[in-house]
């Protein structure tokens, strides 16, 4: 029976059950790796001896071989080490963490199978500058784009479009007496030029404002393409943003069909990067064009899977992983 590692955290969300179902479905057993229990729970060794390679992955619960593993899907990497720092002295933690996560990456880029994300992949799609360079050279559409720390390049920008959007490119959020506060996108206007000295310690991406007749979330797993799209201009929160008001829009997304050019687009941009997943932020205008927006690499899917018959996104996941769905083979000595 072939084995799916499956690269996780104690708090992921139920899509991880919806995918083992499937897998379990294609005849594949699927190995639970929670990361926030490595090291104090979980246990991972790996040995070369007598000529050959032996990982093993020891559970609270059972003990595993991960050498003979057919694939993994690198899902989430949260919370490493989850209360580590209350067992070592603070001198040592820092570098205890830095071991962990050497150690577990090493084992994840070098393991020679099959892998539905890596940490060098996600590492690489950080790059928002690197995606809209690539989009531009497919044939789509971005908007007017500028990232800088220099506030007269961002005024200068944002006089010139008038309308502008200004956003981080990570999920960048602020901590204040232990709540996360999002930073999301807004809406940069000539009264608020002032505002932009404070780029001088912190880069921040200017977009001209594309005024928007829908909004697009694309999920491509391998071949397959599950276009939602949404009309984001029905609540007033979530005009600029829509995840300001997420919870409320939720259900309202709808299945839609692209355009086949923007599909084969969409396609070759997975093609370039070489990855088998990928969520698409993409805005259509009033004028019906398809702009654009970003690629996520681990991005949620679970609310659309859910609009689906039968979790077909959770489908195409484990089709993927248990090879039978067409993937593109990234194995480390292909």
């Amino acid at each position: 029976m072939n084995k799916i590692l499956i690269i996780t955290h104690t708090g992921d969300n139920f899509s991880i059950e919806k995918v083992t179902e499937h897998i379990d479905k294609n005849g594949c057993e699927v190995i639970r790796f929670d990361v926030d229990l490595y090291p104090l729970q979980n246990k991972l060794s790996t040995c070369f001896e007598d000529g050959g390679w032996i990982t093993v992955l020891e559970t609270p619960e059972k003990k595993y071989r991960l050498d003979d593993i057919s694939a993994i899907w690198y899902r989430r990497a949260y919370n490493m080490a989850n209360g580590l720092k209350e067992e070592l002295d603070g001198k040592f933690l820092g570098a205890a963490l830095g071991e962990i996560r050497n150690t577990l990456f090493g084992f994840f880029e070098s393991a020679d199978v099959y892998s539905l994300g890596k940490p060098s992949i996600y590492r690489r799609l950080d790059s928002k500058e690197e995606q809209l360079k690539i989009a531009v050279k497919i044939g789509l559409k971005i908007p007017e784009t500028c990232i800088t720390n220099n506030p007269d390049e961002a005024r200068q920008f944002v006089l010139k479009h008038r309308n502008v959007i200004a956003k981080m490119q990570t999920g960048f959020a602020i901590y204040e007496d232990g709540v996360e506060n999002v930073v999301f996108t807004n809406v940069i206007t000539e009264e608020k030029l002032g505002e932009l000295d404070t780029l001088l310690y912190c880069p921040m991406q200017f977009q001209k404002k594309i005024e928007k007749k829908k909004e697009l979330r694309v999920t491509i797993v391998g071949r397959d393409v599950y276009a939602f799209e949404i009309d984001s201009q029905q609540s007033e929160r979530a005009k600029i943003d829509w995840r300001k008001d997420g919870v409320n829009l939720i259900d309202k997304w709808v299945p839609t069909e692209l355009p086949a050019d923007i599909e084969a687009k969409l396609l070759e941009l997975l093609d370039v990067y070489h990855v088998d997943y990928g969520a698409i932020d993409m805005i259509v205008s009033p004028e019906d064009e398809y702009y654009f927006i970003e690629i996520n690499a681990a991005g949620e899917f679970f609310w659309l899977d859910n609009l689906t018959e039968g979790n077909l996104i959770s489908k195409s996941i484990a089709d993927v992983l248990c090879d039978k769905a067409p993937r593109r083979n990234n194995r480390v000595l292909a």
